[in-house]
Order: structure tokens, then sequence, then C-alpha cells
């Protein structure tokens, strides 16, 4: 099988989704950078105030992981019935499974949204204590967080229902969306940071009602567009109350993996952010500055991942296995070429990034430049594992491997190397890193033999109950 190919139906299509996505991924950055950079501007105490938010925002990245664990699942299942639909291959059962799906997910965002908020409202002061001891971090978080409560159900709103319009091929309208959450997000932080048109000055507290205030637009612009506007799937706010009975084993057999696999992501990804927490402020500052420009490196590698795991699923649902095979190389090799890219503009860009975060330590700076020269190195794995496990394998429903392999490689090797490197041997910055990252050079070999076997091609089974609601048309 070929790497790269010829083949422009192919690419365009992939591109033709992984773009809009792509776009989106980086407004959704653009949020959160907004937080960051403005916080990080308020004068006197920014590096505490920076690296205060950067923790808090550790936490709430659970929940955001979380949600994406639960849309992609989702996702999984709304691609392949999409596929089938498109197939005119049980039209009426594929339709009222794609609505079941979509159904669950949602009741299980809103549960964990309920979860979030519970624990971000009761003992905020102990969650800013598992990342750091310093008392002046604690308490700015514990504001941050006592002002982002009710966040939790915008963002997961917004998230769940972005990744399901975006399996059945609907890309544009939430990233309009999105453009606009941005543009409210800038003015909200403006006003209430630093208390501009008669507002008063909130600081750090701004920073996170500006978030709300945008979340709160981005949910509700997306809902009046899947209950209303959208011709695709046609949901209807009666169809969250679907039976789902039927369709239960289907989703927890390729869901509740998917959600555990993203789950353990979120936890290691907060074990990280401990160690890094326990390293010192200046370490904090540094990875709070390189962690928004390796999400923005990496924006069209998660487009193109999401494009694998959609054209994968409704390949295999319009009944095509050699075709979806063939494509699986592809992205292998778009992952690849997309990770030297990413590599690239890491460098050429790491020195801009870092001088417009003003006046951070001279050691903050030199920590900076040390984890850019890791993450440069370390996305070009990244990228290609990220596009096969998160894309190619998991859309063909390769779902409960892929948690197994998860976790094993997270715990068993990246976090004992990371703490060895941090707290035992003292390595420079530089080898930390890497040694944290270790598991996506090794995930990039596993993914390939696994793509070579075959065995991550699932079937998928819709819901046999005739009962389907009468929307279900």
């Amino acid at each position: 099988m070929k790497f790269f190919s010829k083949d422009k139906e192919f690419y365009k299509r992939v591109f033709t989704l992984a773009l809009p996505i792509a776009a989106q991924s980086l407004i959704s950055i653009g949020v959160n950078m907004l937080d960051t950079i403005m916080v990080g501007n308020l004068g006197k105490g920014e590096t505490s105030a920076l690296a205060a938010t950067s923790l808090a925002n550790s936490f709430i990245t659970i929940y955001h992981i979380l949600c994406m664990g639960l849309g992609m699942g989702a996702s999984v299942l709304v691609s392949r019935y999409w596929g089938m639909i498109k197939a005119g291959d049980d039209t009426k059962n594929a339709y009222h499974s794609l609505k079941q799906t979509i159904a669950l997910m949602m009741r299980l965002m809103l549960g964990l949204a309920a979860l979030f908020a519970l624990a971000t409202a009761l003992i905020p002061e102990w969650i800013m204590r598992t990342y750091t001891d310093n008392s002046s971090l604690i308490e700015l978080g514990t504001t941050y967080f006592r002002w982002s409560v009710i966040t939790y159900f915008f963002l997961g709103t917004s998230l769940v229902t972005t990744l399901v319009l975006r399996s059945v091929g609907s890309v544009t309208p939430p990233l309009l969306i999105s453009i606009g959450s941005l543009v409210i997000n800038l003015l909200g932080n403006y006003t209430f940071i630093f208390g501009h048109f008669g507002a008063p000055r909130l600081e750090i507290a701004g920073a996170a009602l500006g978030t709300l205030i945008a979340r709160l637009f981005e949910a509700t612009a997306i809902l009046i567009y899947l209950f209303i506007i959208d011709k695709k799937i046609r949901f209807k706010p009666i169809d969250l109350f679907v039976k789902c009975g039927t369709l239960i084993k289907e989703y927890l057999k390729i869901c509740i993996p998917v959600l555990i696999s993203d789950g353990i992501l979120a936890v290691g990804t907060n074990t990280v952010a401990m160690v890094i927490g326990h390293l010192g402020d200046n370490f904090v500052s540094a990875n709070a500055v390189t962690a928004v420009t390796q999400q923005l490196s990496t924006a069209v590698v998660q487009g193109v991942s999401q494009a694998g795991a959609i054209v994968t699923g409704q390949t295999l649902g319009e009944g095509d296995k050699e075709k979806t095979m063939k494509h699986g190389y592809l992205f292998f090799g778009l992952g690849i070429g997309l990770g030297i890219i990413s590599a690239l503009f890491i460098t050429l860009a790491k020195n801009p990034i870092i001088s417009a975060y003003k006046d951070l330590s001279a050691e903050a700076v030199n920590i900076a430049q040390q984890l850019m020269w890791a993450i440069s190195l370390i996305i070009i794995f990244q990228a290609t594992n990220s596009i096969m496990t998160k894309g190619v394998l998991r859309g063909g429903g390769d779902t409960k491997m892929l948690m197994i392999t998860d976790n094993i490689f997270l715990w068993a090797i990246s976090i004992p190397l990371g703490i060895l490197a941090g707290f035992v041997l003292h390595l420079p910055p530089f080898w930390i890193f890497v040694c944290l990252k270790s598991d996506q050079i090794i995930k990039t070999f596993w993914a390939l033999l696994r793509l070579r076997s075959g065995k991550w091609i699932k079937k998928v089974s819709t819901s046999k109950n005739n009962e389907a609601p009468k929307s279900a048309t």
C-alpha cells in the first residue's frame, strides 16, 4: 500500500472536511489564548495570574477532553449510520439509531457537566492544590473557578453538537458560530479583565466571565442550528427523550472505550500538568506559552484526524472495505507530512510567540525555548499517530484496542519516565518534556502495525426497534 497518492478526489474530500474543522480549532484555541495573553498583561503580578489561569484551565481541560470523547465516540456511530443512509441501506433504522446515539450522548454530557460544576463549586481550593502548593496561585485559581461553574454546560453542549454535525458533513455552521464566539470573548475579556466601558475591573475573574459569555452564545447558537436549521439529521428537542434501550449495547461497545481512552488522556495530561506545576512558577508559565503554540501547530492535524474518522466511518457504512484500507495508508502519509510542516512552524514561530508574553522572567524564557525545541521533535510523531488513532482506527470502530494501548503507553512508559527525568535525574526541560511525551513516538509505530493487520475494522449494527419516533423519517 502507498502512503502518498495522486488521488485528488481523496485529498479534496479530506481537506473539505478538515480545513473548516482546523479553522474552528484555531478559533477555540484563540479563545483560550486571549485569556492567557490578556491576563499576562495585567501588570504587576502578571506571571502569577498567567500561571493560575493555566493551571485552572488544566482541570477544565479534563472535562473538555471527556466531552470530546463522548462526541467522538458518538461520531463513530453517526458517521457510519450516515454512510448507510447515503447508500440507501436500512435507512429507517439507520435514522432512528442516529437519533438514539445523539440523545444518549447529550444525556451523558449533561451528567458529566453537573459533576464538574459541583466539584468546581464545592472544592476549588483542593483542586488547585493538586497542581501547586503556591498559596497565591491557589487563591487566583480559586477565583477563576468560581466564575466558571456553569460554563461546563455550555462548553459541553457546543463541543458534542459540533462533532455530531461534522459527522454528516456540516462543518461550516459550527465554524461561523465559533467566529462569533471569539469576537464576543475578545470584547468580554477587554471589558471585564481591565474594567472598560464602565464595567468593574475583575482581572482574572474577568477572563472567566468573558469566556462564560462566549460559551453561552456558542451553545445557544449551535442548538438553534441543530433543532431548527439543520436538514440532514433532523433532530428535534423531543428526540432528546427518545427510548434508547435498543441501542445501548452498541453505543456502549463503541463509545465507552472512547470515553475511557480520552478520560485516560485527560488524567494523563493533568498528571503532566501536576508534574510541571511542582517544577516552579517559571516552568508553569513557560509551559502555558508553549502549550498554546503546540495547539496552534496541530490545528490542521486535528482537522485531518476528525476527517479521518468521518471518511472512514462513512466509507465503511457504504460497504467498501478495500477503499477504507487504501485510505488508511494515505492518512498515515498525511500524518508524516503534516507533522514535518508543524515542526517547521514551531521552529520559525517560537521566538515571536514567546516575545508576545511580556515580562516573562529570563528563566521562564529559557525554559520556553527548550520546550519549543522538544515540541518540534515530538510533533512529527504526535501528528501521525493522532490521525491514525483518533481518526482512522477510531472511525473503523477499533475503540476497545485503542483504550488498552493508550492506557499502557501513557501510564507504563511516558509518565514514569517524565517523573524520573524531572524529580530524580533533574534533567533539562527539553528532556523532561520528551520523556513526558514518549508515548507519542511509540504509538506511531504501533498504529502502523495495527493498520496493516486490518483487525481494526469492526462491524456496527443499527437498532432493530421498529417503534421509531415520528420525526425519524
